[in-house]
């Protein structure tokens, strides 16, 4: 199965446990491609316990910025590549002054092209609240949503996860629907 999918959700919602279980089902051989720098001992604290979370179930890559090459290499030796997450993936690209459309767009046509392996994006739904009050959060925001609709598009199955609930906005979600537990 390489129909790629969207996982999208506010924070703490439940996505990543989502596409974990979705991750583990849709493939033999699963990767972790883990976009977060842990920049500071908080979030070093959180990158460990997600690790250990994880446990020996998939195999974790550190990748930061180039994101549509690290698809590309993940797909010779795993089956499905769950990206988590593309917001903090936006963020490393804006502080490292990259352009988002380009590297989106270059990220839709990695999809597009990558056939070997089923990849399960996870980004935070941001849109949702007010109107934020500096650019730089209005820029951030806007550029999340323009990649959540291009990437809908690209994406066979499109799910929204609310208090650990899935909706499916576009194709089967293949599982029972039901509330998502988190290790």
């Amino acid at each position: 199965m390489t129909g790629h999918v969207l996982v999208l959700g506010g924070a703490r919602s439940g996505k990543t446990a989502f596409a974990e279980q979705l991750a583990i089902r849709s493939g033999k051989k699963p990767a972790y491609l883990a976009t977060a720098e842990a920049l500071d001992a908080e979030m070093r604290d959180r990158v460990a316990t997600h690790k250990a979370g994880r446990g020996d179930r998939f195999t974790t890559i550190e990748e930061p910025l180039a994101l549509s090459d690290a698809l590309m290499a993940a797909a010779k030796k795993h089956d499905v590549i769950l990206v988590d997450c593309l917001t903090l993936w936006i963020t490393n690209l804006l502080v490292a002054n990259e352009d988002v459309a380009k590297a989106v767009s270059e990220l839709g046509a990695t999809l597009v092209q990558l056939k070997t392996a089923r990849v399960i994006l996870v980004s935070n739904e941001v849109g949702l609240g007010i109107v934020p009050d500096n650019a730089m959060a209005r820029t951030f925001r806007d550029l999340a949503g323009s990649a959540h609709q291009r990437l809908a598009e690209i994406c066979e199955e499109v799910h929204f996860i609310v208090a650990g609930l899935p909706m499916t906005l576009k194709g089967a979600t293949g599982r029972s629907a039901g509330r998502i537990h988190e290790a």
